[in-house]
């Protein structure tokens, strides 16, 4: 298992869909996620440490899962079958460790909020994560612009404006 943070949420401009990026702690891998707008919403709302009138669905889980005395340990990004990601939230209760499935936006959203450290299966990072790619140097894309350019700079050099018939102009503009 590879340990992820939470890096962002994207909107998608194609659809309603949000995306959760996770970011892999030791490395430059990225694995986003879609996930629906509510789930988004929660979990930006405990990232940003926001403050509810009224607990939401995943402040509810947090709240019935202490009165109960069960204690969250992890979140795992277990499997991606058929473009679906599984997750599995790590609970302990009078000190029985289990695993509850889940959909990875809902338990991304309860390890916000009671602080547990998130991970991806190896498998999966290596299926859906990416790494973006090294930024252009300027000096480089000026170098290849200043290439580009050279073609029109040459067509430009060749034209004879000199016998060009411009209309005469209007005296009324």
């Amino acid at each position: 298992m590879v340990e992820v943070v939470i890096d962002s949420i994207r909107v998608s401009l194609m659809s309603p869909q949000r995306i959760v990026i996770l970011k892999e702690m030791d490395s430059e891998r990225f694995l986003p996620i879609w996930i629906g707008p509510f789930e988004a919403d929660a979990i930006t709302l405990s990232l940003q440490e926001l403050e509810v009138a009224r607990p939401m669905t995943h402040d509810l889980l947090r709240n019935m899962l202490q009165v109960l005395g069960a204690q969250v340990l992890q979140v795992k990004i277990t499997e991606l079958r058929e473009d679906v990601f599984y997750a599995r939230i790590v609970i302990s209760v009078n000190g029985r460790e289990m695993e509850i499935d889940s959909r990875p936006s809902d338990a991304l959203a309860l390890a916000v909020r009671v602080h547990v450290p998130i991970f991806v299966a190896e498998g999966v990072m290596d299926e859906a994560a990416s790494i973006p790619e090294a930024e252009v140097d300027a000096d480089d894309a000026t170098e290849e612009g200043d290439e580009r350019l050279e073609i029109f700079k040459d067509f430009v050099e060749t034209l004879d404006l000199d016998n060009l018939d411009l209309p005469e102009e209007d005296p009324s503009n």
